[in-house]
């Protein structure tokens, strides 16, 4: 039985691992709903119905997902954009008999959260919130842990490519959490394809300490890294609020200090129960299937390229 889908935001790095992973169905049809269509990737351009509008044009958004099954919500922005943006396309799943939407989620598990611990991920509170409230709509959340690509980015801190070196609060025993974006997406693709498919899913691509990714590591590319504590899980918190208090308008000078904390003390881990084997066609991709898939040289750089060989 065919099925089509909705993608609003599809030009985003995200939103193109999904077109791909969902185009490989010949049983799924893609509508992608975006400002600037010309950005959307040639290799499936053609293979799309595209529709232009921004984010709070209502009659645009409502246009577009008229005829879909499920629209997936691939926005990624200011409070604004995820809360209201998501909102209004939500409303018009409603009015327009769509029953069920995927919300900008794929993150660590955010519903243990309080508002105004993880601020990043308050804005997937309050849709998560909205959508619970709705009865003509069902919501879908897809936990997946942190993207990999960005664990080994320079900005959050964890791994010094130049020294090779992991740096890791608390004792290097602490769980990390983690999928690919492209595993995430075929994952993704899978759920938008069950039609029964609701609420919270976790999905998770891989589960390994930062002692355990290092060990990894070392066991693929044949280089020992060398790992440093930067101080325990208190030092982080006071580190992080110091942060924040000293520079509030720097964002990335604490933001990913946020992050790791609160995955990093347990608060946000998607245990102890998975939904992967309610999609077996979809193979997890683990921290050591990272490296095996990526050059060493190219771990820094890795997220930029996201979306771009789709």
């Amino acid at each position: 039985m065919s099925i089509t889908v909705g993608i609003a935001g599809i030009t985003g790095k995200f939103a193109r691992e999904l077109a791909s992973a969902l185009l490989r169905n010949p049983d799924v049809a893609v509508k992608g709903y975006c400002r600037d269509p010309a950005k959307v990737p040639q290799s499936f351009s053609s293979k799309v119905s595209l529709a232009k509008g921004d984010a709070f044009d209502a009659p645009a958004v409502r246009s577009f997902v008229s005829g879909c099954d499920v629209v997936v919500c691939c926005y990624l922005g200011d409070n604004k954009l995820m809360i209201d943006g998501q909102k209004l396309l939500v409303d018009a799943c409603a009015a327009g008999g769509v029953p069920r939407y995927v919300a900008s989620d794929w993150s660590l598990d955010y519903t243990k959260l309080e508002l105004g611990q993880l601020f990043p991920k308050d804005p997937m509170i309050h849709v998560k919130a909205y959508l619970d409230a709705q009865d003509k709509v069902k919501g879908v959340h897809i936990l997946v842990g942190m993207f990999m690509e960005g664990f080994f980015g320079p900005v959050f801190g964890t791994y010094d490519a130049f020294s090779t070196t992991f740096r890791y609060w608390g004792t290097g025993d602490e769980i990390w959490e983690g999928s690919t974006y492209r595993n995430a997406a075929e994952y993704t693709a899978a759920v938008c394809v069950d039609k029964n498919a609701s609420g919270v899913l976790k999905l998770v691509g891989g589960r390994a300490t930062t002692r355990e990714i290092a060990g990894s590591f070392e066991k693929v590319y044949g280089v020992k890294p060398k790992l440093e504590c930067r101080g325990s899980l208190d030092d982080l918190y006071r580190h992080m609020h110091e942060m924040r208090k000293k520079e509030p308008q720097n964002l990335f000078a604490y933001m990913f200090l946020f992050f790791q904390y609160y995955m990093l003390n347990g608060q946000t881990l998607l245990r102890p129960e998975f939904d992967n084997d309610k999609y077996p066609q979809v193979k997890p991709v683990s921290w050591e299937d990272y490296f095996r898939a990526v050059p060493r040289d190219q771990l820094p750089g890795a997220y930029s390229k996201v979306g771009q060989d789709v």
